[in-house]
């Protein structure tokens, strides 16, 4: 097949481009190696892939043209003005089609996300694959095939006219978790920023922590890339440095930065315990302390972890890296892209949001078990409310504990939804009058009974709801 057939024109009525002024066609592509990747924005296994694409960019600038297609999971992913947010957010420049009705999904009869489709200069399809490429192979095999068709005089090296969005800066860019400290101080990840910032509680800045340029330094002047969780003690405000693949330790005394768990690069899965800066980590998305163990979700292999902070060891807590929705044993269950967390030692709890099955659900540290206690499966999501059973949410990214009841980050809901555990049942906040016009908020915690601070992720701003008024605000904008 490969090699035979002539690849499906992608300039289709309908569908709508990013990164270029007009949209682009096979036959303007002649002579030039392009490569489809078939990507949606909530797909950890595409976060991976954005390097690798990357790399292919910058060594063969003239004679690849990277284009993502962008096919939808969600119902949320099919607005194209989520996938604009997305772009910026991830800092892809390449040109962009959104697919929503997956017409170019069906025509290169792709199965999975993320897929990558090769297609040569005389525009056939030579080559499909799916899942995340390896950051070595494919740039060699890559360089392979462009000496091929140079030899053979088919390929026309030229650069590919982008235009990508200029996106205008301000205080916070796409921020992630924020956690209160002991002292009533916040951690927040500002993650588009690539820092973290520590703020009073009337929301004003302490001071920062990171360059502002993305990279993996530690020490006085330290750098972090596209940082979303946080936890913070007295002594110390704890990083999940997702795009590292690290987990970093700030020194709230020094301001000195140490990274005390990862190797740098995406790892597999975890398995018992084994010294942590020798065990390589998957985009940890969000972390929590407590009790000289810190709690992360280790999003990029679909398992929960912890790091015993005095003898620096990480080990599997949950999930056997397998992505789906299953229950049980720890280290048997099945998890998909957890992404937020909420420490709770008076139930001996570790809450967490299970981002690509919709899911909210529970480890019981005392006996190792995971439960589901709103989730369906990995395609079984809307904006229900009700009993347990019958409740959805859509990709939530954050949770926290607060007056017994359970606060989730509803992202792609833009809500915040409400889990009471004694009544079984799910509500939410829309009553609330205020700054509530809410986009893909992505951390959430609160501070009491009545008090909760919420990153609205794509609003670029901090809220902070009183519940007893029933009254949102802009808390750090």
């Amino acid at each position: 097949m490969f090699g035979l057939t002539r690849a499906p024109d992608f300039s289709q009525p309908g569908l709508q481009w990013f990164n270029v002024e007009h949209p682009l066609s096979l036959t303007a592509l002649r002579g030039k190696l392009v490569l489809l990747d078939f990507w949606t924005f909530c797909c950890i296994n595409c976060f991976h892939t954005q390097p690798v694409l990357r790399e292919l960019e910058s060594r063969f600038p003239e004679e690849l043209v990277v284009i993502g297609v962008h096919s939808p999971k969600f119902d949320h992913e099919r607005d194209p003005r989520m996938v604009a947010q997305a772009i910026d957010r991830y800092d892809i420049a390449h040109p962009v089609v959104h697919d929503p009705d997956m017409a170019l999904w069906d025509a290169y009869c792709v199965k999975a996300w993320p897929t990558l489709v090769l297609i040569s200069p005389e525009g056939r399809v030579i080559g499909q694959l799916s899942g995340e490429p390896h950051p070595d192979l494919l740039p060699e095999g890559i360089g392979e095939m462009i000496e091929r068709f140079f030899s053979m005089g088919k390929l026309r090296p030229r650069p590919l006219d982008t235009a990508p969005r200029v996106v205008a800066g301000g205080r916070l860019r796409f921020p992630g978790k924020i956690k209160r400290g002991p002292d009533g101080l916040w951690a927040l990840a500002d993650c588009g920023h690539h820092q973290i910032v520590l703020l009073d509680d009337q929301g004003a800045e302490i001071r920062r922590f990171g360059s502002g340029e993305p990279g993996h330094q530690d020490g006085d002047h330290p750098s972090f890339n596209g940082p979303e969780g946080v936890a913070i003690d007295h002594d110390a405000i704890y990083v999940a440095d997702t795009r590292n693949h690290l987990i970093r330790r700030v020194d709230r005394a020094s301001s000195v930065t140490t990274t005390i768990a990862g190797q740098g690069w995406r790892g597999g899965t975890l398995g018992d315990a084994a010294p942590a800066l020798q065990t390589a980590l998957a985009s940890p998305w969000d972390i929590d302390v407590g009790g000289g163990i810190l709690y992360f979700a280790n999003a990029g292999s679909h398992q929960l972890g912890a790091l015993h902070l005095e003898r620096g060891l990480v080990w599997r807590l949950a999930g056997c890296g397998a992505e789906n929705l299953s229950d049980g044993d720890g280290d048997e269950c099945l998890l998909a892209q957890p992404s937020g967390l909420a420490l709770c030692p008076e139930s001996q709890s570790l809450y967490f949001a299970d981002a690509e099955t919709s899911a909210l659900r529970r480890l019981c540290l005392k006996t190792g078990r995971v439960e589901t206690l709103v989730g369906a499966g990995l395609f079984g999501f809307g904006a229900a409310n009700g009993p347990l059973a019958q409740a959805r949410l859509q990709h939530p990214l954050g949770v926290s504990v607060g007056g017994g009841r359970l606060f989730v980050a509803d992202s792609y809901n833009h809500a915040i939804r409400v889990v009471d555990p004694a009544t079984g049942q799910v509500s939410d906040l829309n009553h609330l009058t205020g700054a509530m016009d809410l986009c893909e908020p992505a951390g959430i915690a609160a501070a009491g009974d009545d008090r909760l601070l919420l990153s609205d992720t794509n609003n670029h701003r901090i809220l902070e709801v009183d519940l007893r008024q029933g009254v949102v605000r802009a808390w750090a904008a």
